[in-house]
Formats: C-alpha cells, structure tokens, sequence
C-alpha cells in the first residue's frame, strides 16, 4: 500500500493562499500602473504642441546643437559609471544593489526633471529661491531657443542637458550609506531630496533672478550645485543612517572589484568633458578650454594621490590614483570656463591634497561611516575648486565670468566663500531633517538583510556566480 506524505501536502496547503495573494498583489499594481499611464496619457491633450512650438529655424545653430546633445549623452554615461566606481568599492554582496540604485535614480530624476524639476529651476524666478511653475510638464519648452540660457540651440537640448545633472547629484550620495539603505525608503529620498534640495540650489546659482547668481558667484559645471550639495548632503545621511554592522575605524571597506571602480572612473572622466565642456552651450572656444583644464587638472589630482598614497603605504595604489582624478574632476568643474591650464594645474594638485586629507581625517580620526568618502572627495573637492575660483578666474577666458584674487578682484573670492557656505549648510541641514522624517518607514535593512547582502536580499540577483 502506498504512503502519503502529508508533510509536503500540508505545506502546500499552507504555501497556496501566499501563493494566491501574491498574485492578487500583481495584478492590482498592473491595474494601477495602467489607470496612471492612461491618466498621464489623457493629461498629454493639455499640453500639445508643448515640445515644439513656433520657432525660428535659422536662430538654431546646428552645431551647438550637436555638441550639447552630445554632451548630455556624455553625460548620462557618467551616472552608471557611477555605480561601476562605488559598485567596484563595495563587498561582494552589495555590488548588483549599488549600480541598481544608480539606474533607478537615473530614472526617477528622469521624469521629475520632466514634470516639475526643470520649472523649479529655470522657470519664472520667484523672490531669487525657486522657478515657478510656468514650464510644469514642459509646458512652452520646445524648439525655440530660451535666450536667457541658450540662444542658439533648442531648449528642449538645454533642457535634457541639465537633466543629467540633476540625475547624477542624487545618484553621487548613495555612496555615503551603500550596503545598508532601505530600497523604497531610498525611492522616496530621491524624489524630495532632487525638488527641496537640488532645484533650489540650482536656481540660486544657474537660475535667472537667483539669488546667488544676482551676487556673482561663479560656478560653470556645478561645483557647488553638484558636488557640494551630494557631499554635505552625503555627510548628513551617512550621520542619520548610522555605520555598518561591521563598521571599524581606521578600516577601509574592502573592495570586491578593483577593476569596476578603475573602469567606473575612466568613464567619469570621458563623460566629465561633456559635463564641464558641454555647460559652455556652444561648441565654441570657451568648450575648447574647458575641455583642455578638466583634463589638466584631473591629471594633476590624479598623480597627487598617488604620490600620497605612495607616501602613506608605500605603494602607489590605482585605486588611490582613479579616485584622485575623479576629485580632481570635481575641484575644477565649478572653475572650468574661467581659469587657463596652469591654473587647472594648482587646482589640481591643491584639491588632490586637501581631498586625500580629509579622507584620512573622515576615516582614522571620526566615526563617522561616510563609506565611499562621498563628503571628502565631492563635498570638499566642490568647496576647494568652488573658492579656487575666485582666486584663479579671468574674465579674458570668459567674458560672462569675472576676475579672482590673483586678477585685481579680491572680492570674487568672498562671493565664493559664501556660496560654499549657503549651499553646504542649507544641503546639510535639510538633508538631515528630511531623513529624520523619513525614518519612521525605516532607513536601513535589517541586520539578517545587512548580513546577507543586498544583492540578494533585496534584489534576488548576484553579482557573481563562481
């Protein structure tokens, strides 16, 4: 006679109603998903025409044009580079989750951009804080030039372009608390923190009737609007988030792919000539010299790390070097379309020391689990390059900039100072507050997910399978 197992039956038995309710779960999200693209379909009747419009042809230069798509396009590729750099840094069991994270950011900022970011920016200014709500949804941002920003290539080119830069700001901080953010507390992160704290940021300093802007505070690329906001903000989550279960001072992480983070940087480094010598807006000389100094002095930075790290261990790492080019990427993008190639020379060589520094300080000397070192090689390589500037600029490089220290303007460089200062503790404070709001949904991963990994635990995907 037979024998059934009525172990396995009553487990099945149990494992039928998860079973079922997970797929009333799915069909539910399709259902919603679908009632909102049909909604956001309908919507698109209030705004047609809205991506085109009647323009003058012959007011669009179709080189300029060109090269800032192009630009954008670089652009782009710097934010997955992003998650190849932190995602080479990180264990091996967090590798897949760092560069998801990057993607998903590329594509949550991709239609916030759309909706609401770019109004908030370059919209109608209001009192110097914030744009209004004229070009919501890209209403009236088509063909035709905007002549307050780009008066030879469609907005809509000038309009992606800055896209990036937004997508890329959120995506730099993850590095500060990898291996432990919660993944929907993170989507909702990302969402407040590009419209409270990156928009208006970069409407005080890009936007027409910005406040910072109408003071002259020079940043060409986005040293203070990138790189100073992602690493003090950075700095404020890695404080809120806590450390690592397996957190020790003094110990670096230990990376599970030198290769990704080595390649993850060569691709920055390509991108970052559309993301400094693209902001000149033309393919003009002005790009030809902002091409030429962010090489300069990412090289420059680039040997000074390694000369440091030689010193330190005695061996001069690759890592160290990729990461002393990235800072030196960072320290020259607010300076680029107003300082010459020696110029970009010092800054290199000043942002490699002070980053290096602050590296080290951040790691033997604090607590504090900034784990990619986000704050020192963003929030100080941007602070360093943001004051930089107001000692090196010549207004002979670009006519819309102004002169520095070393030119006769002393002034210039107190107008850098504080609008490092500004964006670092407005980025600070408001990050720290908006992640004390969003606590009660949970920060971080629970110790079991933590000890797992992320990859796994999270994402139901390895990066490696040997």
């Amino acid at each position: 006679m037979a024998t059934v197992d009525t172990t396995q039956q009553g487990s099945t038995q149990q494992e039928a109603p998860k079973i079922e309710l997970a797929h009333r779960s799915f069909f539910l999200q399709v259902i919603i998903l679908a009632v909102i693209g049909l909604a956001v379909g309908y919507a698109s009747t209030f705004f047609a025409g809205a991506s085109s419009g009647t323009f003058d042809a012959s007011k669009i230069n179709a080189g300029d044009t060109a090269w800032v798509l192009t630009s954008a396009a670089l652009v782009m590729v710097m934010t997955p580079a992003v998650g190849f750099f932190y995602g080479g840094m990180v264990t091996s069991k967090n590798v897949v989750s760092v560069i998801k994270q990057s993607l998903l950011i590329l594509g949550i900022v991709s239609v916030q951009w759309v909706v609401i970011g770019y109004s908030l920016v370059f919209g109608k200014d209001l009192g110097g804080v914030i744009g209004g709500l004229n070009f919501f949804g890209l209403a009236g941002v088509g063909y035709a030039p905007n002549a307050d920003y780009a008066g030879t290539i469609p907005q809509l080119a000038f309009m992606v372009f800055q896209a990036m830069f937004a997508i890329i700001t959120p995506a730099l901080i993850i590095g500060s608390f990898v291996e432990r953010i919660r993944f929907r507390t993170l989507v909702l992160f990302v969402i407040l923190w590009s419209t409270i704290v990156y928009d208006p940021i970069a409407h005080w300093v890009w936007g027409v009737g910005g406040w910072l802007r109408n003071l002259g505070a020079l940043d060409f690329a986005g040293g203070t609007v990138v790189h100073i906001s992602a690493g003090f903000a950075g700095l404020a989550a890695a404080l809120v988030i806590g450390k690592r279960r397996n957190f020790q001072k003094g110990v670096a992480i230990v990376s599970n792919n030198v290769p990704f983070v080595l390649l993850g940087a060569a691709l920055l480094w390509f991108g970052w000539f559309g993301f400094n010598a693209g902001s000149a807006l033309s393919a003009s000389a002005l790009a030809v010299s902002a091409f030429v100094v962010t090489n300069t002095a990412a090289a420059a930075s680039g040997l000074t790390w390694m000369v440091l790290s030689w010193a330190e261990n005695k061996k001069p790492s690759a890592m160290a070097t990729a990461t002393g080019a990235v800072c030196g990427l960072v320290a020259i993008t607010p300076a680029s379309g107003f300082v010459g190639p020696v110029a970009s020379i010092a800054i290199g060589i000043i942002a490699g020391i002070v980053t290096y520094l602050m590296l080290f300080i951040r790691s033997k000397l604090t607590r504090i689990d900034d784990t990619l070192d986000v704050w020192a090689a963003h929030g100080m390589g941007g602070v360093t390059g943001a004051i930089l500037t107001g000692i090196f600029a010549e207004k002979i490089i670009n006519g819309a900039g102004n002169n520095g220290l070393l030119f006769g303007n002393p002034g210039q460089l107190w107008t850098q100072i504080l609008a490092v200062l500004v964006t670092a503790v407005y980025s600070f404070v408001v990050t720290f507050i908006l992640l004390k709001l969003l606590s009660p949904l949970g920060l971080r991963v629970s110790e079991k997910e933590e000890t797992e990994g992320l990859d796994l635990a999270v994402h139901g995907e390895e990066g490696y399978r040997l």
